[in-house]
Formats: C-alpha cells, structure tokens, sequence
C-alpha cells in the first residue's frame, strides 16, 4: 500500500510523540514506549500485525547481535573499576598533579577519563565522594565542583563507544568503532573544557549546600597503583585504534596486522580490558567474582534491552521507505550535518535520555544518508558525532543523569538549572562548531 509523504511525516510525528509521552508524562520504560511506537507505525503504514511484529523481531535481534557483547563487557569493566578502586586511584593522581586551585579542571579531566568505560551516571555516583572531599578541602563551591565531574562524564557518554547510545548510532549508520572512539575522544575534549569553564563562571554564583551523606571512604581498601588502574581503560581504546587505521577496510589483513584484527576487534578488546581489572586487586574470591560479574550482566541488561528495542523502531521506521520520498529532496540536501544535530536535539530536549534520542535519530536518518550528503565513510563518522553533539542538549527536569547530579551533590532545582542545563547546551553547541569544522577538513 503506497501512502502520501504528509501521512506518513505524520505517522512518524505521532510515533516519536508516543515515545516522548509515554516516557516523559506517564514514567513508562523506555522499552514499553518504543515497542508501542513500533506497533503504531507498523500497523499505520499498512502492515499486519503479524508482519510487524516479525520487523520488530528481526530489528531487535540485529541490532542485539552487533551489540550485545560489547554492551555486557563495556558495563563489566565499568563495575570492576569501581569495585577496586581504580577510578579513585585515576582521579587522586589527576588532583595530585593540578592542585588545589585547579580542582574543577581535574575533576573534569577525571570525569572524560573515567567516563570512557563507566556510563556517566554510575560514574558521577562512585566519584561523588571524593568530590565532596575536594569541595571540603579548597573551599570550591559544590556547584563548581559538581558540574566539572557531570560534565567531563557526559562530554564522552554522549560521543564515544562502549556508551549504549554511540555504539547503537555506529551500527546503525555502519560507522568504525575503532575511528569513533579516537576521533570522538578529541571532539569531547572542547565539550569538557566548556562544561568546566561554564561550572567555574556559574557555579561561584550559586548557594553553597554541601551536604554530609555519612559515607565514608574506607582508606585501608587496598588500592591499585596508577598503571594498573589506568590499563583496562587505554589498553582496549588502543588496541581498537590500532585495527581501525592500520587494518584496511575489505582486505584480509596478513601478518603481524592480523593479529592487531583479531585483538582490535570491539568484543576481543574489551574482554582484554575485563581481564585486566582482575590485575588491580591482588587477591581475590570466587564468590566475590561471581558476584561482580552477575551485577555487570544485570546492568548491562537494562540497557539491551532498549538498545535492541530502538533497532525495532528503526527497522520499522526503514519499511515506512520514507527516504525513497526525500531522496531527491534539494531543501534536506542542503542541511548536511545540521539535520542530524538538530533532530537529535529535539528528541533529547523533549525526552530526556540521550541514549534514547540518539537511536530514535540513527534511525530516522539512515535512509536520508545520500540526500544529506552524508553516505560516505567520513560523512558518516560525522553524522554520528553530529547526533552525539545532539544527544547532549537540553539536559533538565526529564534526564535521569540530571537527577542524579542533583541529588548526590545536594544542589537545588535551580541551580541545577542555572549552572548544568546551561552547561549542557553550550556542549551541544561547542561539539556541533567541531564536528563542523572537521566536516571541512575530513
């Protein structure tokens, strides 16, 4: 059955609608909220219930495939880091070597650094302790310090795989993981500086009301030396820039460069960075390490699941055929990268999580990839890194992350607004200006 382009924009619309209201309004899982868009817009453009639910099904298990593995280990690393330490360990040397007066400044430093293995929220609660001590220690405002760390986490949550939502947008739009983390890890860098030079503008402005959550710092834990805590995080992020730009695409690698294929491969390169925790901690029990592992799979879990229900919505949104009506669009063509950007701003500012934003996105613009002028290798990477910079503004009221900040830093509605959402947009702004201007050199 062949529809009209306003039904089916408006089909779409009310698709992406039912996402954000569901969410949003009536607290519903994001899961629960994608699955129903998928049967509304399936059954819309004509389909039988039968043959959307078997897109449904072929979507969430594509997308499952790619990134299941990766997912699980990406979230086990960030579980082990915590458990020893090791992430105290990273931020300590980083305050150790800046100083007091450059607290704010190491904290972000430690947030972008941390934040590459651990998902911002999670990341944000196990430093929230030492950021409290700091703000003791140099008499910075909590606010300051607070929005440092929030920001150096959400700068590479947003950009840089394992993170659910660019690893989800590079299997979607068939980008390198390899090439997204390395070039996504530079593109956060300007972000975090941002984020920092706007918590140290704000923040001095806002009320200062630490507060005491009664939790202290258990200082006879044994602790991993730098080098061992720093290895699960760089050893992967290596090994995988190493198969991405010595390993060319389509040719069977021979030699020493197979061997970097198979080490640089996202799954193998992880497992090799799990392994490496068990290296920061000097002795350890079976029960303990059964334990770990469950809570990485069960966290790891949660997100899959979302992860694998925005792949059904995108293969429902790809049998709409919407990009066969805009592909000889001159208006589209002329956004560029800017449409990617703009449509994942949208969805993050009206629903809140970013990982949700930038796959609902990832999937509205696959099929608008050759009328963007984006179908390419480079055009490509930069319309991922485009959404990246998207999924990051406007974060407020709707954001789980922005609760967390809130409520583990002790800060008010207010000032979480004044000083985080601000600092969120000007992110957004910031990484869209350098994915911009690397559209003019890549």
């Amino acid at each position: 059955m062949t529809h009209s382009l306003p039904y089916i924009l408006t089909l779409l619309v009310a698709g992406v609608a039912v996402i954000i209201l569901l969410t949003t309004k009536f607290k519903m899982p994001a899961f629960f909220a994608l699955f129903i868009a998928c049967l509304l817009v399936g059954t819309g453009i004509g389909m039988s219930l039968s043959n959307t639910l078997t897109t449904v099904e072929e979507g969430f298990g594509k997308i499952l495939k790619s990134l299941g593995l990766i997912i699980v280990l990406g979230t086990t690393i960030g579980v082990l880091l915590e458990y020893t330490g090791s992430t105290n360990v990273m931020a300590s040397f980083l305050l150790k070597i800046l100083g007091n007066r450059l607290a704010p400044l190491a904290m972000s430093i430690t947030g972008l650094v941390v934040g590459l293995p651990i998902f911002c929220d999670s990341g944000f609660i196990v430093l929230s302790g030492l950021n409290k001590s700091m703000a003791k220690r140099t008499g910075i405002s909590i606010a300051t310090m607070s929005v440092s760390l929030a920001t150096g986490l959400y700068s590479v949550h947003c950009l840089v795989p394992p993170h659910p939502g660019a690893s989800a947008a590079a299997v979607t739009i068939g980008v390198d993981f390899g090439k997204l983390i390395m070039i996504g890890a530079f593109v956060a860098l300007p972000a975090m500086i941002v984020g920092n030079l706007w918590a140290n503008y704000a923040g001095r402005k806002a009320p200062d009301v630490l507060q005491d959550d009664g939790i202290e710092e258990n200082e006879s834990a044994e602790k991993p030396s730098l080098f061992k805590a720093i290895l699960p995080v760089f050893v992967p992020v290596i090994l995988l820039g190493i198969r991405s730009f010595l390993i060319e695409a389509g040719k069977t690698p021979h030699g020493w460069r197979a061997v970097f294929a198979v080490l640089g491969d996202p799954v193998m390169a992880l497992l090799i960075g799990v392994l490496l925790t068990f290296y920061c901690k000097r002795l350890w029990q079976k029960k303990e390490v059964s334990k770990l592992l469950q809570e990485g799979v069960e966290k790891a879990g949660g997100i899959l699941v979302i992860i694998g229900m925005g792949g059904a919505f995108g293969a429902i949104l790809a049998a709409t055929k919407l990009g066969d009506y805009f592909s000889h669009s001159t208006a589209l063509a002329g956004m560029g990268i800017f449409f990617p950007f703009l449509l994942t701003s949208v969805l993050k500012t009206a629903q809140g999580s970013s990982t949700v934003a930038i796959i609902t996105a990832s999937s509205l613009v696959l099929p608008l990839l050759a009328t963007l002028g984006l179908d390419s290798e480079n055009g490509r990477l930069l319309c991922v890194l485009a959404m990246g910079a998207g999924s990051m503004m406007i974060s407020h009221a709707n954001d789980a992350y922005f609760w967390v900040i809130g409520k583990f830093a002790g800060l008010e509605m207010k000032t979480m607004l004044k000083v985080y959402s601000v600092a969120s947009i000007l992110m957004g702004l910031t990484t869209f200006t350098v994915v911009y201007l690397l559209s003019k050199i890549l």
